[in-house]
């Protein structure tokens, strides 16, 4: 038996050890399931007998019909009708029963009217309409206009917070990190044309920081479970180098590489608020809240609107009332000025917290990675991503005052660079003049009022009522959006006694008779499973039957299905011939940029785009990406919005101030802040100043030896002494 049991031992303990090998290597390297990389949910038009017939996809409602939908919640259009009297009726050609039957219906007030269109806003009217709620949203200024613009980019649970919970034993903080890698997989899941993948390396110094970071990659792959991305891994120093070569090599180890999601956060923005509007929601923005109505009893029952888009046309600015049963505010910095609206006396709740980052050349970092330092000169964490072609670095936090368009401070952008110098190899001279654009995003920090220290900080979102009964989301971060929004809008059916329902009129929003979502939308939230509009027949390969069809540039093509999706179709059929013999189509707005024409023309009519800086800003991400490069596409701008629009000159100039003020903003040098638009339309606006002439060698002829590069002067021998008798 002795014997027995000798021989069985190690074979058992082989056996398990093995076994448990074989899990550990099968949950590391199982194929993963990676969003955006199945093939697309409605496949792309086929040639038939020669041609091809692009899809044809819903339409969203115009302005105007928008903007009828918010009066006739007031009975205003009914109003007008009386008013008119038999005019209305030959108009019309509606009879009195048809009216009796419209009053009826123009009587009823919106379920939810939601103040503020960034992505908090924008996500609520989503879930709201797709549980069969009668929604309204309204924005001051354009749908992500604000903080939902100015985001670092990432969809990410949060390294830095997992690294609290752990030391902390904060378990909210453990919490909001699980929470976050939830919602990242659904964010990758509904918008995979606008949302990726990225790798995220670590540097590691010391030897006994490999053992440390890896535990806590390892940890944040753990956490994330089915939601997870790929596999955290650990690279040599050579390796490290390969993969990121303008990483400094002194006291390098090697690195940890993790993974996160990144996004076009403006782009997703809008995305949901048209999606929320195809599902019958009333979304109109530049339409300003001027102040809210109550009851006899206290009891909020709507607002008052004005019109901003007639203000900038130089017209009386119409002003109305919106009933609504709930009134949501989700204007992220700016709750506290709704808040007063309803009570003067409420005490603020926003702790507004400035983030700058800087746009730097492509060139800083590798196209597919990115790079964390979670120990810079003053504890905060910076990143080093590649965006758009370019490099995002940022950011930093410090308190701020709100503003509408806040300016990066010198400061700000100089820290930054002084952390990227730290490591970047010696070699590469980081310029503050390599800076194409920089902005400062504020974030909406918030405190609980209802805490007894009204001092500390809500970690993640804040949803509170008030006596009158004024919801109010706040707080939070751009990966959480559909999580908060799920919460606002229960806690909005529970406050405000609603009765969701199933949708009954689904829109074929791919373009095609085929189902659309395997969401049921019957009544409960179901925005996990709703994809936004261009998803659904989005795939990597998209662009090849686009450059097929169209004969436009290859950039291009990427560029407008990795921002469209499969409306893609649309913006190039939107483009203008080009009478060349490649591309067929398609002017660009900046020859460093794929940015092309029919954006422009796409997002006035299918995106709500009202001002340039819609344009330049939020549609295409140019202004973000380069401000002078927007700065001289501004003129080309102003005059397809135009055609389309139909502006005047005088608004064709206010367009002009307004967009050179925006770019301000975006770290367009102040001297060319004075430009006109003749000015660029000649060339002047690309003028060189006494700082940006230093930075290259401009106007040398070719030589060896460039002239600019020597310290000495012609025939000069620089091996003699400048007393030799050969240098006199």
């Amino acid at each position: 038996m002795a014997t027995r049991s000798r021989f069985l031992r190690p074979i058992l303990y082989t056996t398990l050890a093995g076994v448990t090998g074989g899990i550990i290597l099968y949950v590391t390297y199982r194929p993963r399931n990676i969003p955006g990389s199945d093939p697309a949910l409605v496949p792309p038009p086929k040639y038939g007998e020669g041609y091809l017939e692009p899809p044809r996809f819903p339409l969203i409602k115009s302005r105007e019909e928008q903007i009828t939908e918010l009066k006739r919640s007031a009975g205003l259009i009914h109003t007008i009708r009386d008013k008119a009297g038999g005019v209305w009726e030959d108009v019309t050609g509606d009879g009195g029963a048809d009216q009796k039957e419209s009053k009826d219906e123009e009587l009823q007030p919106y379920d939810l009217l939601i103040i503020g269109g960034g992505a908090t806003g924008s996500g609520i009217a989503l879930d709201a309409a797709t549980r069969g709620l009668k929604v309204a949203l309204v924005e001051r200024d354009d749908f992500a206009s604000g903080t939902s613009s100015k985001s670092t980019k990432l969809v990410h649970g949060g390294v830095r917070y997992l690294e609290k919970a752990v030391w902390d034993l904060d378990y909210s903080q453990y919490k909001l990190v699980r929470e976050a890698l939830r919602e990242r997989k659904y964010f990758l899941h509904t918008a995979p044309h606008l949302s990726m993948w990225l790798p995220i390396m670590i540097p590691v110094q010391k030897w006994w920081q490999a053992p440390y970071f890896w535990a806590g990659t390892k940890f944040y792959d753990l956490l994330a479970g089915s939601e997870g991305i790929e596999s955290s891994y650990f690279l040599t120093r050579t390796r490290a180098m390969d993969a990121f070569p303008m990483l400094r090599k002194d006291n390098l180890f090697g690195a940890l590489v993790y993974y996160d999601g990144a996004h076009n956060d403006s782009r997703m923005n809008v995305s949901l608020a048209m999606t929320a509007a195809l599902y019958g929601s009333t979304v109109v923005n530049y339409m300003e809240v001027t102040g809210l109505e109550k009851d006899t009893n206290g009891k909020l029952i709507g607002a008052k609107v004005k019109d901003v888009i007639r203000e900038r046309n130089g017209k009386t600015p119409q002003e109305f009332s919106v009933k609504a049963k709930g009134i949501i505010n989700a204007t992220g910095p700016f709750t506290d000025s709704i808040r007063k609206m309803d009570d003067q006396q409420v005490s603020e709740i926003v702790a507004p917290s400035s983030g700058v980052h800087v746009i730097l050349p492509g060139y800083y970092s590798p196209s597919k990675m990115g790079l964390i330092d979670p120990s810079t000169s003053d504890g905060r964490v910076i990143f080093f991503l590649p965006w758009q072609g370019n490099t995002i670095a940022g950011t930093t936090d410090a308190p701020t005052n709100i503003t509408q368009n806040p300016i990066a401070g010198e400061e700000e952008i100089n820290w930054i660079l002084s952390e990227i110098r730290g490591y970047l190899a010696p070699d590469i001279n980081v310029r503050r003049g390599d800076v194409l654009a920089a902005w400062s995003g504020i974030r909406p920090l918030v405190k609980d009022p209802h805490s007894k220290n009204t001092e500390s900080l809500v970690r993640n979102h804040l949803i509170t009522v008030s006596d009158s009964g004024l919801l109010t989301c706040a707080g939070g971060k751009w990966t959480t959006y559909r999580q908060m929004a799920e919460e606002t809008v229960d806690e909005a059916i529970k406050r405000y006694k609603l009765r969701p329902g199933p949708v009954l009129q689904v829109p074929r929003i791919s373009g095609t008779e085929m189902k659309d979502d395997s969401a049921p939308l019957d009544g409960t939230c179901q925005t996990h499973q709703v994809r936004l509009i261009g998803a659904h027949g989005f795939s990597k390969t998209l662009f090849i039957n686009l450059i097929q069809h169209f004969g436009i540039e290859t950039l291009v093509a990427k560029h407008l299905c990795e921002s469209y999706g499969d409306r893609a179709w649309t913006v190039a059929a939107l483009c203008s011939p080009t009478d060349r013999r490649y591309p067929i189509r398609g002017f660009k707005l900046s020859p460093l940029y794929p940015f092309v024409d029919g954006e422009v023309r796409y997002s006035v009519r299918h995106e709500y785009a009202h001002t340039a800086v819609d344009v330049l800003a939020r549609r295409t991400r140019l202004a973000f990406l380069n401000a002078q490069a927007a700065l001289e596409a501004l003129p080309q701008v102003i005059d397809l919005m135009a055609e389309e629009l139909h502006w005047d000159t005088k608004r064709k100039t206010r367009e002009w101030t307004d967009t050179v003020q925006f770019l301000a903003s975006m770290g367009l040098p102040k001297s060319k802040l004075g430009v006109s638009r003749k000015d660029v339309e000649n060339g002047k606006a690309g003028e060189i100043d006494d700082h940006e002439r230093k930075l290259y060698s401009r106007h040398d002829a070719p030589a060896d030896v460039i002239e600019s590069d020597s310290k000495f002067g012609s025939g000069e021998n620089p091996v003699m002494k400048t007393g030799s008798a050969v240098n006199r």
